[in-house]
Formats: C-alpha cells, structure tokens, sequence
C-alpha cells in the first residue's frame, strides 16, 4: 500500500479531482482544478465558517472510518452555515497529514467530505494539501440567506422560548459506549447501541432547519457543537438576558436512558452537556415555534456578558455542568 509520500502531491490532488467529479457528476470546480482560487456567483449575502478537526482530538481512526471522518467535518462547518439561517452552497478543505500516511486513507476523508458536501447540494470548491504531524481537516463551508436576515446570538429578548431542533446527547453517548469498552466494558454495548455509537461517528441533524427557524422569524440561534450548557451560557452573554431550561424539557436521543442505566450515568447529563451533535437551539415568540421543533425553556430579564449565572438549569445557574472545552485535557 502506497503512502501519501510515496505518490505525491501533485498525482493525490488528481486523484482528488476524479473522485469529486464522479460523485458530483456534474463537473463541479473541485480541489486540484488547476487554479489558484474559486470562483463562484452567489445569490445573496454570504455566510462563512471555519472549523478544525484535529486526530486524537476530535476524532480516532481506530473508532471511525476515515469515510465517516470526512463527512464528519462538513457536518461540523457547515451546521454553522445552518445556525445563521443559511444554506450551504460550497465547502473549501484543507487536508493535512503525515507523509507515511495511506494514499488510501487520505483519499477515503475525501470522499467522506465530497459526499457529504452533496448531501448538501454543495460543492467541494477547492483546497489544500499540506504535510502535517497529525491528521488535521479544516473545512470552511460558505452559504447564502436566500431572502432571510442572518440569524444572530445577540437577539433574544425577554418572553421568547427556547427551542431545539433535536433530541440531544446521542453523540455522547455513543462516545461514553466506546469509551466504556476501550475500558473493559462488554464489546456488546457496541452492538446493543448501535444508534447512538453511529451518531457519534457521524452526527445526522437536520440542517434544513437552521433556514425553517429563520423564515419562522428566530430572534437568536445557534448549533449545539459544545453542548447544551455551553451554547446557554454564549447565548445568554451575547443577548444580554437570562436563559431557563427544563432538564425534563430537554428531548433525549432513543437509547439514551438504557445506555445510562447500563452505565452508571445519568442521562441527562449528556444531554445538557454532550456536544458535537449540531442540532440547532434558537430563542423565537412563542407562538412562532417551528413544527418538529421542542420547547425546554424561557428567556428573562437578568444576564451579563461572560456571566455564567445567566444560563440556568432547574432554576439553578449551570455551574459545573459545562461541555466541551477546546483547551482542556479530552
């Protein structure tokens, strides 16, 4: 089996190029089309982020397929794209990597990220290939409004309810199952939760409704990538008001409870604090909720930048219930 080092650059980019355009099937302007940036007419404002995936950080080979990988870092960017109100329209992607790793590999993150970008309706627009100690994905996924104002943190105002898009805590808890057999519990809990083990790997929210919220009016919105808890404690700092969610409230991915009870956990706790997920949390009146989408709390009066008593759970302020945290120890 070859390794990135061995083929090169210049033939892995090609290769890069053929992949994209037979899944694309339409000729898409691809990494490795032969100039220095893309170019592309968008139909409104555009909406732009940025995020990293770091190996041994943010993701483990020997827990997902490099595939999964892939696709994992376009979900990660472009719910971003979704929790401003827009629509993905293209992603542009920087693959580094160590130059013993397999050619195979290396070309599996591509398709993961070229086929996730089409579950988009988006396009792979472009990139870079660079040597690195480790593997490291940086998508920037862009995306326009499509007639709607961008749907910012700094809107909730006191009255509205706070809403999500989906149940939450899957993703923790099938990290929590992985690593409970990594640590000698039985490999059956693999099996027995499936599920919530898949959507660790690849998380599945319905991005669709970053742009239902917006036409539904949302005053505030945000994804929940660092879990529930931490999103509160933004949301609350950037509009200035208080933020009260009911744990009770909060709806919970199937299988949560047995696996906790298998476990020792409380679910909840994955719920309020798992992240990675990316459904979408968002501030709205309260007779403009979205179908589909569920109460768990209320915004209020009270509430500082930076203050953490302003996002409360069970009428108590979170304390040290938190999520995920890029600076410290995983």
């Amino acid at each position: 089996m070859k390794t990135v080092g061995e083929v090169g650059e210049r033939e892995l980019i090609a290769m890069f190029t053929t992949a994209a355009r037979s899944v694309g099937g339409s000729g898409d302007v691809v990494i490795g089309s032969g100039d220095d940036a893309a170019v592309f007419v968008p139909t409104g404002p555009v909406v732009v982020s940025t995020d990293t995936a770091v190996a041994g950080r943010h993701f483990r080979f020997d827990w997902s397929s490099p595939r999964q990988i892939g696709a994992r870092a376009v979900v990660q960017s472009a719910a971003d794209i979704a929790a401003m109100g827009g629509v993905l329209t293209g992603v542009v992607v920087s693959i580094g990597c160590p130059p013993q790793t397999p050619v195979d590999r290396v070309l599996e993150l591509n398709a993961g990220i070229v086929e996730q970008s089409h579950r988009y309706g988006a396009r792979v627009l472009g990139g870079d290939l660079v040597s690195s100690a480790e593997v490291v994905l940086t998508v920037t996924s862009l995306g326009v409004l499509e007639g709607t104002a961008a749907v910012a943190l700094v809107g909730a105002i006191a009255g509205d309810v706070l809403a999500v898009s989906g149940p939450l805590g899957g993703p923790a808890g099938g990290l929590a199952a992985l690593s409970a057999v990594e640590h000698g519990a039985d490999p059956g809990l693999l099996e027995q939760f499936a599920d919530l083990v898949a959507a660790y790997r690849l998380p599945a929210p319905d991005l669709s409704q970053g742009r239902v919220a917006a036409v539904a009016g949302a005053h505030a919105m945000t994804d929940v990538s660092d879990g529930l808890v931490e999103e509160l404690i933004t949301m609350s700092g950037a509009s200035q008001v208080r933020l009260d969610v009911q744990s009770s409230a909060v709806p919970q991915a199937s299988g949560l409870s047995e696996l906790g009870a298998a476990l020792g956990v409380d679910p909840a706790r994955w719920a309020l604090a798992g992240g990675e997920e990316h459904e979408l949390l968002a501030a709205f009146e309260p007779a403009h909720v979205p179908a589909g989408w569920t109460v768990i709390g209320e915004v209020s009066v009270g509430g500082t930048i930076g203050d953490e008593a302003g996002a409360r759970v069970d009428g108590v302020p979170v304390g040290e219930i938190r999520g995920w945290q890029s600076f410290t120890d995983v």
